[in-house]
């Protein structure tokens, strides 16, 4: 029994090293696929569906987005993503510290964070989770450009019940493709995004057009990404599944 017990082991470690390089390389060559293929859909977006919400969503590449979009979202969710590396090193910090004094935590995600979230894992929390989105984050920093980062963040971002994506919202709130966005309808649609089933850009309360104003000064700052190293491929129509 005793001289049992080290092959066991022995064979428990090989197995488990072996489902680590399979995930590995697995999820390695899953970032570098979709950074040229359009990704057809999310997790979440399969979770809303099933749910009963239907699932409406349409592809637009960068130059199909008014500028003022990008400009609004960076103003809005992460003011250092040209620069940082996936993190936002301040922002953790300072969200960990008044956490300790708030009842309803604030996060600090980046947009690159978000954007691993919802294209790779399920929503809520866990370390498991977290750990994910922490890998998932890294490779895409490693592995896309900025400009593909946010592409795909807008591409996929849930923007009320079934609306997914830039396009999809743009026509469903002000009736009008995500190319011809104005400055104030982009910042409307930053505002929603912490809470995109409660709050309307078509029908803002006072707080979301406070926010919206605060986007729409700030903006300004922000100069939007252009693809030019690659083209994009994959899906570039609609779906549209009740």
């Amino acid at each position: 029994m005793k001289n049992q017990m080290p092959k066991i082991f022995k064979k428990l470690l090989r197995c488990i090293f072996t489902l680590l390089l399979l995930f590995l390389i697995v999820s390695i060559a899953g970032v570098l696929l979709l950074r040229f293929v359009n990704p057809p859909c999310t997790p979440l977006m399969l979770w809303r569906w099933a749910a009963g919400e239907g699932m409406r969503h349409e592809w637009r590449d960068l130059s199909g987005m008014a500028p003022a979009l990008q400009q609004a979202v960076m103003a809005a969710e992460d003011q250092r993503f040209p620069d940082h590396c996936g993190f936002d090193w301040d922002q953790i910090s300072r969200a960990m510290k008044e956490n300790l004094k708030r009842k309803r935590p604030r996060g600090a995600s980046t947009i690159t964070m978000q954007t691993s979230r919802n294209l790779f894992l399920w929503q809520g929390g866990g370390l498991a989770r977290k750990g994910l989105e922490a890998y998932f984050t890294l490779l895409l920093e490693l592995f896309w450009p900025k400009a593909r980062i946010i592409e795909v963040y807008l591409n996929i971002a849930e923007w009320g019940a079934g609306i997914f994506g830039a396009e999809t919202a743009s026509r469903a709130y002000f009736n009008r493709p995500a190319s011809k966005l104005t400055a104030q309808q982009a910042a409307l649609l930053a505002a929603v995004l912490p809470n995109p089933r409660h709050w309307s850009p078509a029908k803002p309360g006072s707080y979301v057009v406070r926010r919206a104003a605060d986007i729409a000064a700030d903006m300004r700052a922000f100069a939007p990404f252009k693809k030019k190293t690659y083209p994009s491929k994959g899906n570039r129509g609609s779906t549209t599944t009740q």
